[in-house]
């Protein structure tokens, strides 16, 4: 017990000491690494008291992997995935000293599970096992994160959330995750609408309209960047119709309260919830900022992209399917009719339609290149590669991850490099995982639309927003990933949780059928 004493007397002494030597080198440390330091303790600190914290600091670091790789020079982990770890591990680790690992039940995880046993099935006869571990490791982290959200907006401990109502709980942590979701993605759009057009240089060949330079963010090229843009625009512009319309229905819909002016005057005014308006304003934001970085990026893939899916969330915004169609009608008609005045720019509707004269499907061999269709054309010849792999492989394809070891066996003869991927998803999964893996890939994805569109028509505003908003994005990375692979720079860690957010929405789609979900909840009410 005396040594005990003596050890424990000790104990501020050593404290101080620890807290000077820190000091110490803090001081000599540069100021970016001193506040990284600084920064990096504290979430990690925080994120062992709960893994919330690790989650959203991955969400936020994760498009910076690119990035780090050129200043850093390559390494094994960036940031973004350390802190994703780092938080999987805690939360593991959670469960494990608590005894209580608590793997939900969601209606992704067969479709997602399928896929990626399909994918490591594919891998028995890879020529690289490395480039298709890699592959494997981002659809078990979509897995994994997608389980980690739903895992953590349950709360078991009532005192741990101020008593709230388990519902109240988890529609507050599903806009917890909406808003971190939007935090990632107005930061990226920030940096590329100054590198378009406040920066005042950039990469020559990024060089658009004489003086402005493609938005390109954190990601380095502006496709991916694009694509990961469009995924936070719709989101959002989801996320903004759904807080409107649940303005309106407060507003319009007869819902009034009693303002004292004085002690004896009254009048009736409109009981407008300070949340919703500052939902719409903040998703309005986020959505205009966001949509500008997409057309800053000049991405044709990712126009397209974006078009197609505001057109189905035009669609699917009405809860009766003849009215989405007569919307969609009006909006496609001034779309045209805007085209036709020249209200859209020259330069828009030209950078849109200017591969079309050079899409073609068939063999390119000895076709002659330009600067004008050497874009086009060395896509068509990374997708004839793809197609001849699946020839060769049909079944089971090359080997998930394996399009680049593999390309050199067969590359047209005037495109000798890989470009990392076939641009074209579905052709690349068809080349590595044969048809067996497209079908599982496909089957994924029908469960994804499957889910939300059902969410939708038993939703009510604001949460409906949330799930309009997220069938835009689903669409949108359906439609590039006909001319580009977005699985890059952590994009998948953003999936992950977006597919976690639709799971929560499920949880709120179910209790409203039972009617004592969304209405009595304190965003509605």
């Amino acid at each position: 017990m005396k040594i005990l004493s003596i050890h424990r007397a000790n104990w501020p002494l050593t404290g101080i000491v620890t807290a000077v030597l820190l000091g110490i080198l803090l001081a000599r440390l540069p100021l970016v690494w001193a506040v990284a330091l600084v920064g990096g303790t504290a979430v990690l600190l925080l994120t062992f008291i709960n893994p919330l914290v690790g989650l959203f600091a991955a969400l936020l670091a994760a498009p910076w992997g690119a990035w780090e790789n050129i200043v850093r020079g390559p390494s094994l982990l960036d940031s973004g995935q350390l802190l994703l770890l780092v938080t999987l591990a805690v939360w593991l680790g959670r469960g494990l000293a608590y005894r209580q690992i608590f793997i939900p039940r969601t209606f992704l995880t067969v479709p997602l599970a399928l896929f990626t046993f399909v994918a490591a099935l594919s891998l028995l006869n890879a020529p690289s096992l490395s480039f298709g571990l890699k592959e494997l490791l981002k659809w078990l982290e979509v897995t994994a994160v997608m389980l980690l959200v739903v895992n953590l907006s349950v709360n078991r401990n009532p005192y741990s959330v101020n008593r709230l109502r388990i519902t109240d709980y988890r529609l507050r942590f599903t806009f917890a995750v909406l808003t971190t979701l939007f935090l990632a993605g107005l930061s990226q759009a920030l940096i590329g609408i100054w590198q378009f057009g406040l920066r005042g240089d950039g990469p020559e060949h990024f060089l658009v309209l004489g003086r402005f330079y493609r938005a390109y963010g954190t990601f380095e090229q502006p496709n991916p960047y694009a694509g990961y843009m469009n995924l936070t625009a719709l989101l959002a512009v989801g996320a903004f119709l759904g807080a409107i319309a649940a303005l309106w229905r407060q507003v319009a819909g007869g819902k009034w309260q009693v303002s004292r002016l004085t002690p004896h005057a009254s009048r009736l005014t409109p009981h407008v919830p300070l949340h919703l308006f500052t939902l719409a304003l903040f998703t309005g934001v986020t959505a205009v900022l966001c949509t500008l970085a997409v057309i800053f990026s000049w991405s044709r893939g990712a126009w397209l992209s974006l078009a197609v899916g505001g057109a189905l969330m035009v669609l699917f915004w009405p809860k009766k399917l003849w009215q989405g169609v007569a919307l969609l009608a009006v909006a496609g008609l001034l779309f045209f009719g805007g085209v036709r005045a020249g209200i859209v720019p020259a330069s828009v509707t030209e950078r849109i339609t200017s591969f079309s004269g050079d899409l073609r499907f068939g063999d390119v061999r000895g076709v002659g290149i330009n600067d004008a269709n050497y874009a086009v054309l060395e896509r068509l010849a990374h997708w004839q590669a793809a197609l001849d792999m699946a020839r060769d492989n049909i079944w089971f394809g090359v080997g998930f991850g394996n399009y680049e070891p593999v390309y050199d066996t067969y590359a047209l003869l005037n495109w000798p490099y890989p470009l990392g991927h076939a641009h074209n998803y579905y052709l690349n999964i068809l080349a590595e995982t044969g048809v067996w893996g497209l079908a599982a890939y496909l089957l994924l994805w029908t469960a994804v639309f499957f889910q939300t569109i059902r969410q939708l028509r038993q939703l009510d505003w604001p949460v409906r927003g949330i799930a309009l908003g997220l069938l835009g994005a689903w669409t949108a990375v359906t439609v590039h990933h006909l001319v580009d692979k977005l699985y890059v720079n952590n994009i998948y860690i953003h999936l992950g949780v977006m597919f976690g957010l639709l799971q929560l929405l499920e949880y709120e789609r179910r209790a409203n059928s039972t009617k004592e979900g969304l209405k009595e909840t304190p965003f509605i009410r």
